[in-house]
């Protein structure tokens, strides 16, 4: 594989940025008081077909040294996921989220089938795919269909293969005592937060705390039009220590389950 870890994350960035200029605002600010902007977690929306599934989505990242490590289910959303790290710990982890197509409903099911079949890219030799954006038209009116069964699946319809989000990791970030506090300076700077389940997800407990802001809007070119829909956003993250007094690597369902609905709309 030509491309590597540093190349591959920096055109993820740099395409996550266009789609939500709110998280370039959020890290030049914090950059005020940081040097560097660590990254937790990268994540990555795709759908359960043969040629698309997290398994194939994950070997563009498995080719430079990532390996799987922990499963997730998320039963009322309808997905599974898994998350990867590398041996280098600097690197971010990736976390990998797909649609149980199975499980939702026949219009559903034949919009992603047709996603399919016109999708010529293969994820499993495409060292790009991550950030190869939308294979296929897409239409307002589906959109909206989509999104009353499944705003993920809008979401990904619309968005095709990006970065859905980057995390700072909390734990190297200077300047606030926790995610509160972190959380408080975000809205003063009249940046929204996901308040879904509490603006702070998880507890030093579950050795996982997660916050997020919730995605910017932007105007998107369909085929029956131009409409604002919610893009990405930015998640932070605060690690524990577990048993062993290793900081926890993985990931909480419960949490992730409303960290999810960040690509909601909010009004």
């Amino acid at each position: 594989m030509s491309i590597t870890t540093e190349d591959l994350f920096k055109s993820l960035w740099q395409q996550y940025v266009q789609l939500n200029p709110t998280a370039e605002k959020i890290h030049t600010l914090l950059g005020r008081n940081n040097k560097v902007i660590y990254n937790d977690h990268v994540a990555f929306r795709t759908f359960n077909h043969p040629k698309f599934g997290v398994d194939h989505l994950a070997q563009t990242f498995e080719q430079l040294g990532y390996k799987a490590r922990g499963e997730y289910e998320f039963k009322v959303k309808k997905l599974y996921a898994k998350h990867y790290e590398h041996p280098n710990t600097d690197l971010p982890k990736v976390f990998i989220s797909e649609l149980l197509l199975e499980n939702f409903s026949d219009k559903l099911q034949t919009t992603f089938s047709h996603i399919a079949k016109h999708t010529s890219i293969d994820v499993r030799t495409s060292a790009g795919v991550s950030y190869s954006g939308r294979h296929w038209d897409i239409e307002y009116k589906t959109y909206q269909e989509l999104y009353k069964e499944s705003p993920y699946a809008a979401w990904l319809y619309t968005f095709g293969f990006c970065a859905n989000h980057f995390t700072v990791y909390f734990n190297k970030l200077e300047g606030f005592e926790g995610l509160p506090q972190l959380n408080s300076f975000l809205k003063e700077n009249n940046f929204q937060i996901n308040a879904s389940g509490g603006e702070v997800k998880g507890s030093p407990e579950l050795m996982l705390e997660q916050s997020s802001t919730m995605a910017e809007e932007i105007e998107v070119s369909f085929s029956d039009g131009k409409f604002k829909v919610p893009s990405c956003y930015y998640e932070f993250a605060k690690r524990y220590e577990d048993s062993t007094g290793n900081l926890y690597q993985g990931f909480v369902a419960g949490s992730a389950d409303k960290i999810f609905e960040s690509t909601n709309k909010t009004n």
